[in-house]
């Protein structure tokens, strides 16, 4: 187990180092760079003041050479400035990382809280009312498109009835915490309505291929009552492929919604990414996406600690021979 760990966790370095150079490369080849936004909001600003500014940040060098002076830099600890923001990146990712973590960690807990236990309940009865109910309300979230739901939302909650604001993001220290929370309202309502559908339909399909193995039988036969047979056997290893779809959606869970973040004006990672990509804000753009990547890769190594813990049959001889 151990050793299929290192190997992991060697893998996800090397898949990091390779992220970086394609990213920095496809950032490399936007057309126009930083000085090119310079010259174009300065008419002031001569061919040679122009050069000697591409060789001052280093941007008249091949592209391999660049990437590997900002690889030394990063290492360092050194991840540049935010050419839009004109702070240091960290002191611009880090915010919003926040604000992400706050609006799509309250979704994911909401939809992962009703997803499973309505997952659960369907599966225990098969093909009944309560079933065909929670599969309908599934399908329906799984359907409606995320835009549309957030206007529908904001035209309902705050343009009709007007007990809700229809965005941005409220501060704790300015206004009652009350006051701060409503902001949040219905961005998590509306992540929560678009994922929880897929979590129950993932939850009913492995609960209900569970329930069809040979140790519930018996677990039944000895005269275990429903609820031991679900909750005490059967869980654990339902549990299992839910593990790898939370595990791919937790690099989503810090890059951010870009659509949602975008209709209800909420300073998050997805908008944040999304505005420096368009501005040629290279070191934000590259660095919030590494961190994305790197997120991603460490979601997948819990979900392997996961697999073990869910069921210790589990092991990796496989691999490790």
């Amino acid at each position: 187990m151990s050793r299929h760990l290192i190997d992991r966790l060697f893998q996800s370095i090397i898949v990091l180092a390779v992220m970086s150079f394609v990213i920095y490369g496809l950032m490399g080849l936007m057309p126009g760079d930083p000085i090119d936004l310079m010259i174009s909001s300065n008419p002031d600003v001569t061919s040679e003041d122009a050069a000697r500014l591409r060789a001052l940040y280093g941007l008249d060098k091949p592209i391999t050479e660049r990437y590997f002076n900002w690889l030394k830099a990063a290492l360092g600890g050194d991840f540049g400035y935010s050419r839009i923001h004109a702070k240091p990146v960290p002191d611009v990712l880090f915010p919003a990382l926040g604000n992400t973590v706050i609006l799509l960690g309250l979704s994911v807990v909401l939809s992962l809280l009703i997803g499973l236990p309505a997952g659960i309940r369907a599966a225990v009865h098969p093909y009944s009312k309560t079933d065909y109910t929670i599969n309908l309300a599934a399908f329906a979230g799984i359907s409606v498109p995320p835009f549309w739901l957030a206007l529908l939302l904001i035209i309902v909650f705050a343009v009709i009835l007007g007990v809700l604001p229809a965005g941005g993001m409220g501060t704790v220290g300015d206004t009652g915490f009350w006051d701060s929370l409503k902001f949040l309202v219905l961005p998590v309502a509306s992540l929560t309505i678009a994922s929880v559908g897929g979590h129950t339909r993932y939850m009913r399909a492995a609960m209900m291929e569970t329930l069809r193995q040979d140790y519930i039988r018996t677990a039944r036969a000895k005269g275990l009552n429903e609820r031991q047979v679900v909750l005490g056997h059967a869980l654990r290893n339902a549990m299992i492929p839910v593990v790898t779809i939370v595990a791919l959606d937790f690099g989503a869970l810090f890059s951010g919604a870009l659509i949602t973040e975008t209709i209800f004006a909420y300073p998050g990672m997805g908008r944040m990414i999304f505005d420096a990509i368009m501005g040629n804000d290279f070191n934000l753009a590259l660095v919030a996406l590494l961190f994305a990547t790197l997120l991603t890769l460490v979601g997948n190594f819990l979900a392997d600690v996961a697999y073990v813990w869910l069921d210790p049959r589990i092991t990796f001889h496989q691999v490790e021979t």
